[in-house]
């Protein structure tokens, strides 16, 4: 077991990771309660190929069975700043606020929000399918957001554990994803590794 493993053992924790290719971290202060997730975390980017110099920062609430409730984003750019609430109802309708503009929308029936760039938001539902003890392959509606425009649609990723972690296939990429015991994000190939 890696230092990085243990320590996510004690919680709150501070969990950090560093992109693979990119000038790119994220680190994310979480604290556990059962399935109830809550994380404040950053993730900056210095400009490259793949994307701008940004700051983006967020804030996590899911509920006791580990359902999204509320996210809060705020990027900054050299352009400028952007801010966005998106939250979940007891009916299961999400609403979506940029400021500017209000969606609501079921999502396909999503319960999970999934943030490009962001290795955090793939732990939602691997603790909810327990995927560190199963082995089937599950199809997960999400609330997809790309991090830079704050553009906002669903998608579906798909989960299934082998022998050498968890593969996710995405919108943006297939992977086989490392976790530690209580499912966060180890090592992501192509996107970060925790440190």
């Amino acid at each position: 077991m890696n230092s990085s493993a243990s320590v996510a053992s004690t919680w709150p924790a501070v969990l950090t990771w560093r992109a693979h290719n990119a000038p790119r971290m994220e680190s994310a202060r979480v604290q556990l309660s059962g399935n109830r997730i809550k994380a404040a975390g950053r993730i900056i980017g210095a400009a490259c190929s793949e994307h701008p110099a940004f700051s983006a920062s967020y804030d996590l609430v899911t509920d006791e069975n580990g359902v999204t409730r509320r996210l809060s984003l705020r990027t900054s750019m050299a352009a400028g700043e952007r801010l966005m609430s998106i939250s979940r109802d007891e009916e299961g309708v999400w609403m979506v606020d940029n400021g500017s503009q209000h969606q609501r929308s079921t999502f396909a029936g999503a319960l999970d929000v999934d943030v490009v760039l962001s290795p955090l938001f793939n732990t939602l539902p691997i603790r909810r399918f327990d995927m560190n003890s199963t082995s089937e392959d599950i199809e997960v509606p999400v609330v997809y957001v790309s991090l830079l425009d704050l553009e906002v649609n669903a998608a579906s990723i798909t989960y299934s554990s082998g022998p050498d972690g968890i593969h996710v296939l995405s919108p943006v990429s297939s992977s086989s994803v490392r976790i530690d015991g209580d499912g966060f994000v180890l090592d992501y190939p192509g996107l970060a590794e925790r440190i």
